[in-house]
């Protein structure tokens, strides 16, 4: 059963109390692997966060805010701020509109990694214009450096709704 807000319903204390819990554990889980979480071979496993708009859009916003937040650790700074955040706000939007009539679970953890890994197109197009670095090089291990990050994020995600309802 979906139980998603209609745009005309306002949260509930507890909608926006799991939508700061996401947020924090987004930027703690960045932060708190920032060797990883940035530069030209990343492992952002916060990105496990991305599945959760699939289950509620609720996150979709969530996952933005800790996206925006997070980044402003990056060494790019504001730039990764602004380009970090609205293109993954972009891509969880074309996730969710793509998947919405899949109903297969799996199936729409897998397009969504997939949707994200293409997507690193604009990390890569950060580190080329700032750095000189390789475009199609640079995307290629970013590219798959979130596919794995997906795909272990998504393995958790996915255990974590068996034993708690996501959508609630």
């Amino acid at each position: 059963m979906n139980l998603e807000k209609s745009s005309a319903q306002r949260w509930t204390t507890t909608d926006t109390a799991k939508m700061a819990v996401v947020t924090g554990l987004y930027v703690a889980v960045t932060i708190v692997l920032s060797v990883i979480s940035f530069g030209a071979i990343q492992l952002r496993v916060a990105e496990m966060f991305n599945y959760l708009p699939l289950f509620n859009k609720r996150y979709t916003i969530a996952v933005t805010l800790g996206v925006a937040i997070a980044n402003l650790a990056s060494p790019l700074g504001i730039v990764d701020v602004a380009l970090g955040s609205v293109s993954t706000l972009i891509v969880l939007l074309i996730c969710r509109g793509i998947t919405r009539k899949v109903t297969n679970l799996k199936k729409k953890m897998i397009i969504t990694a997939f949707l994200f890994a293409f997507s690193m197109f604009t990390v890569a197009g950060q580190l080329t214009f700032f750095y000189q670095a390789p475009f199609l090089l640079n995307w290629l291990i970013i590219g798959l450096g979130e596919l794995l990050s997906m795909s272990l994020g998504g393995i958790i995600i996915y255990l974590i709704n068996k034993r708690i309802d996501l959508t609630k």
